[in-house]
């Protein structure tokens, strides 16, 4: 087998034990890796009615073919466990270097059991995995951690838990290498209830490649290319945040929770002024040449930003930004900050604060009220979130405790996910993405609408020709199962967004580069059909764990607010239709309902 080992850690942190997990070796080309092995494994291993913070609950580490051999984009993982946020399996997806290193670790991954009585790390070195005492490091927050375990490791890589996951912030993170996040379904707070504190990595062994000369030729190749491509230098240059000025020139930057589509004092917290102001450097994942991460240094109230806990992406800005109607990057920055210190997603943390001001615009909230705009207010309600104190506790409780509190009229998320900064009036294929993925509202395996913007023959490499209304519900069922399998499949590889999907639409189309890529890690050889089959087929797998959900499945497809018009802007008027969405559903479940062979 090349591309991966054939096994994973299987540990079990009740009975203090480590074995071999071996999978069959059809599984490979099956499901190629990341989330097709983690979903795989889970539709064996996870017992049906689980709590999500019990014992029987079961957390994959997984990576795929591309982790340990320094291709562009192809330091990530994936975490996969029945979710605290939705109760449904759920996976999320990370970069930095502790993919590369878990990559050449000897495992494609592990899958922890059970419950520690007292807090533990792992240790991952020379082969080998050793569960040790972490009593030291609870409560510690997630740069502490880090800089501990490195000081008594030389040379490893960390992917940890802040005590906001020791705490059980329902949608609490796992941070790797400090400063990037595996978010959204609150795997922080799996970790927490399993006493597990971090996953401690040293690469041991390189992968076996099929074509190691191959593979060297492709890899430089691929860089090389991908950095030719204007929107990738563009990515380069502004990194994620540059969406600000993009989303709110279109009148989709989610502003005031969702209430309006346009941000007046956009340009303070852009990208553009980040490059002025408080960037520092510009930062990467292993053996990537785009180096989209941001890292900044500042200070708000007397207090610094330490450039270890880097910057902050488009999401990130957007939540905690223009959503709660706050200008000051500063603020902005140090909010962001303190949710990587506690360790709690700052999507679901922007959201929540927002709900939490609306509420009190709306006088459902009065002694802990807080105004639109207050960068020290939002500040102190991270805190408060981290820690589960005052107004803190109820929001840390996620998104389906706010709405029992505050009804559903202004609480923007999908199955308990909290809604990312995507507005769905202006881009209705992302909310037939939302309304249908067991996920529930995820912007990283779905279709953007915006992609079609200007282009003829969005992808024929895919079938996809002729102009696309990028507003309209045209074709949009169809075209988003085509777009969540190829997403599905690059998940399964585990591969980064932003040097595939993102720019899929147009001339930059990268799947033939990535497929001969592929072939030159495992000898094994795809075409455009097979890698959406195979694509397909790893989607269904989340579907049928759907089974195992521990919430019922009749959820409201979209939040209200989404019903409404878009106020003003370039997209005023624009709102979901309710009748089109049901029809768009009904017509997604019928695409998605075609036999495709998933376990046998």
């Amino acid at each position: 087998m090349y591309g991966l080992y054939g096994r994973f850690a299987d540990v079990d942190l009740a009975e203090k034990t480590v074995k071999d997990f071996v999978f069959p070796e059809d599984w490979a080309r099956k499901y190629l890796g990341g989330k097709g092995l983690g979903a795989r494994i889970l539709v064996d291993e996870l017992p049906e009615n689980t709590d999500p913070l019990g014992p029987d609950n079961l957390l994959v580490f997984a990576t795929g073919p591309f982790q340990g051999t320094g291709i562009a984009g192809g330091s990530r993982n994936v975490v996969m466990a029945l979710s605290p946020v939705t109760g449904r399996v759920s996976g999320s997806y990370v970069g930095g270097f502790f993919p590369h290193e878990l990559g050449q670790s000897g495992y494609d991954g592990l899958l922890i059991r059970g419950i520690s009585k007292t807090p533990v790390y792992l240790l991952i070195q020379g082969g080998k995995v050793r569960i040790l005492d972490a009593s030291n490091l609870w409560g510690r927050d997630v740069l502490e951690t880090v800089q501990t375990l490195q000081d008594l490791h030389p040379g490893v890589r960390v992917s940890c838990i802040g005590s906001g996951g020791e705490r059980g912030v329902q949608y609490a993170c796992i941070l790797n290498d400090v400063n990037r996040a595996a978010g959204r379904p609150g795997f922080g707070s799996v970790m927490g209830s399993k006493k597990l504190k971090a996953i401690v990595v040293e690469s041991a062994q390189r992968k076996p490649i099929y074509n190691e000369r191959r593979l060297t030729r492709l890899r430089g190749e691929y860089a090389r290319w991908l950095m030719e491509d204007p929107a990738t230098q563009k990515r380069k240059q502004l990194g994620t945040a540059k969406c600000i000025i993009e989303e709110n020139d279109l009148g989709l930057l989610p502003t005031k929770n969702f209430q309006e589509g346009v941000f007046q004092h956009a340009d303070r917290i852009s990208a553009e002024i980040m490059c002025e102001t408080i960037l520092e450097r510009r930062d990467t994942c292993m053996g990537c040449p785009v180096s989209c991460k941001r890292v900044v240094q500042t200070s708000f109230r007397g207090e610094h930003v330490l450039g270890a806990y880097g910057g902050m992406e488009y999401e990130t800005i957007a939540a905690l930004g223009s959503l709660c109607l706050l200008d000051d990057l500063d603020a902005i920055a140090l909010a962001g900050q303190k949710c990587n210190q506690f360790g709690i997603d700052t999507i679901a943390t922007g959201v929540a604060i927002a709900a939490a001001m609306e509420a009190t615009e709306r006088g459902l909230l009065r002694g802990d009220g807080i105004a639109w705009g207050d960068g020290e207010a939002v500040v102190e309600l991270v805190e408060k979130i981290g820690r589960l104190e005052g107004l803190g506790a109820l929001l840390g409780q996620g998104m389906r405790a706010l709405e029992k509190e505050w009804g559903s009229d202004f609480i923007l998320h999908v199955k308990g996910q909290a809604v990312p900064m995507h507005d769905v009036r202006g881009k209705k294929g992302m909310g037939i993405s939302f309304a249908t993925s067991p996920r529930g509202a995820t912007h990283m395996e779905g279709l953007d609408d915006e992609l079609f913007i200007g282009a003829t023959d969005p992808t024929p490499q895919l079938g996809v020709f002729g102009p696309v209304d990028w507003l309209s519900w045209d074709r949009k069922s169809k075209l988003c199962v085509i777009y969540e399998d190829l997403m599905s499949f690059t998940n399964s590889l585990v591969m980064c967004v932003f040097v595939s999907i993102s720019k899929v639409v147009g001339t930059y189309y990268p799947y033939g580069k990535i497929l001969d890529l592929l072939g030159a890690v495992t000898g094994m050889q795809f075409d455009e059909e097979e890698m959406l089959t195979i694509g397909h087929r790893n989607y269904a797998l989340m579907r049928q764990l759907s089974s195992k959900a521990t919430q019922t499945l009749d959820e409201k497809p979209l939040p209200k607010r989404f019903f409404e018009a878009i106020p003003s802007g370039r997209c005023s008027g624009e709102r979901i239709d309710e009748r089109k969405l049901q029809q768009a559903i009904s017509e997604h479940e019928k695409l998605r309902g075609r036999s495709v062979d998933t376990t046998s």
